[in-house]
This record gives C-alpha cells, sequence and structure tokens, in this order.
C-alpha cells in the first residue's frame, strides 16, 4: 500500500494553485528526490506529501523552524514533545534528562554536532542550523523523513554524510534537492518538476541527461551540483 499518493491533484495555497494535475505514489521503502529550477513548486508538493502523512513522518522544513534562543539540545527534543506530558517537558527544560541527553547527543556525534550539544541555535553557522533541524527530525523518527533541501548548506563531504545518517535510519525518504548529483547518487527514483508540472517521474538510474537538459533547459554535461533549487 502506497505511502502517499495524489490523483489529478491541483496543489497551492493562498488560493493560488502552483502544480496542476498532479498524479504519483510514493511506496514505503523509496528514496525519492524532488529536483527541478527555482519556483517550479517541489516545497509545495512536499507540503502537499507531507499533510497526508504527518503523524508518521519527520519533517526537514527549509527554514529548519528553530528556536534560535534554545540551545540544541532543547530543539532536537522538541521532535518528541508529544510523546510527554506538560509537566516532564518543563522539568527537562530546566534540567535535561539524562537519558534524553544521551541519545540526543548519539545522533549529534552522527552529524559531527556534539560539540554544540547546549550551544544556543543563535550562535550556529548555517550549515550547523541545518544539521540540528535533520537531528530533530532524526530523534523524533517515525516511517518517513520529508527534506526540504536538508543539505544545501553544507559542503559536500558534510552532505554525503548527512545523506548517509539520514539513509540509515529512515527506509522512506522523500527530499527536494538541489543537487543533481547527490540526488543521483543517494535516492532511486527522481521526480522532476518543471512550471508547475511533474515532467518526469523514473528511477534514478534511468534518468540521463536529455531529461535533466529539458528540465533545467541549460545545457547539462553529467551530474553536478550547480542547478538551481
Amino acid at each position: 500500500m502506497a505511502l502517499f499518493a495524489l490523483e489529478g491533484a491541483h496543489l497551492g495555497y493562498a488560493g493560488q494553485t502552483v502544480l496542476s494535475d498532479v498524479s504519483l505514489a510514493i511506496q514505503p521503502n523509496e528514496r525519492v528526490a524532488l529536483v527541478g529550477p527555482s519556483g517550479a513548486g517541489k516545497s509545495t508538493l512536499l507540503s502537499a506529501l507531507y499533510e497526508q502523512q504527518k503523524e508518521r513522518a519527520a519533517l526537514v522544513p527549509q527554514d529548519g523552524a528553530l528556536v534560535r534562543q534554545l540551545s540544541v539540545y532543547h530543539n532536537v527534543y522538541i521532535g518528541r514533545l508529544h510523546h510527554h506530558g506538560t509537566l516532564y517537558n518543563l522539568v527537562n527544560l530546566v534540567r535535561p534528562w539524562p537519558a534524553n541527553v544521551a541519545v540526543v547527543e548519539a545522533i549529534l556525534r552522527d552529524l559531527a554536532l556534539a560539540d554544540k550539544l547546549f550551544a544556543a541555535v543563535s550562535d550556529l553557522s548555517g550549515g550547523e542550523r541545518q544539521r540540528a533541524a535533520v537531528a530533530r527530525a532524526l530523534f523524533r523518527g517515525g516511517d518517513v523523513l520529508l527534506g526540504d533541501e536538508p543539505v544545501s548548506s553544507v559542503d559536500g563531504v558534510q552532505a554525503r554524510q548527512v545523506l548517509e545518517v539520514i539513509e540509515r535510519s529512515f527506509a522512506t525518504v522523500v527530499l527536494v534537492m538541489h543537487d543533481v548529483e547527490l540526488a543521483l547518487r543517494f535516492t532511486t527514483r527522481l521526480i522532476g518538476v518543471r512550471a508547475g508540472r511533474i515532467l518526469f517521474d523514473r528511477r534514478a538510474a534511468d534518468v540521463g541527461p536529455a531529461e535533466l537538459d529539458e528540465l533545467y533547459q541549460s545545457a547539462w554535461r553529467g551530474p553536478r551540483s550547480s542547478k538551481p533549487a
């Protein structure tokens, strides 16, 4: 049974249609990348998918949605606020429970961020904030991770490390990605979005230069990371 399904859907916000006639299904254990030029509707599509499974999905939003005044630990812990009552969460805010700290620290270690465990988010670099947002999604857990450009602010080496951690932690992944090379390497399926429509939906191994050239309308001479988001 599909985790996500859309049939002839028209998607948008504030009364404006961004994507038209969208039909797709995503099965468990798929790793899907949504690729295409800026403004094509990738984030709108990801949001529509999240609405279908928000109780079972972990989300990495494009802006991170972190509380800058709180520490990295507390921002990651927010991923499981719904698991406990108000009193438990208030106590943890003032004096973090050691068991929770150990779990969060282990996740941050995998993302090369353990040294920032109790640093304020406001003191982090853009790449560190992005990894903190990924850590919150990992801590939350679930059946699927959805991410809106979750590695756009880190360098190539860190991007591969973060994607490897995500791959180990979630069997099903749907990511908006601006880096075509990483999308081809780490996902099993590419959905190309252009001008408010799905241009192609194919296995990553079957996507070639012709499809990507049409998608971005620019010369494309092999996988590269310079495509716009």
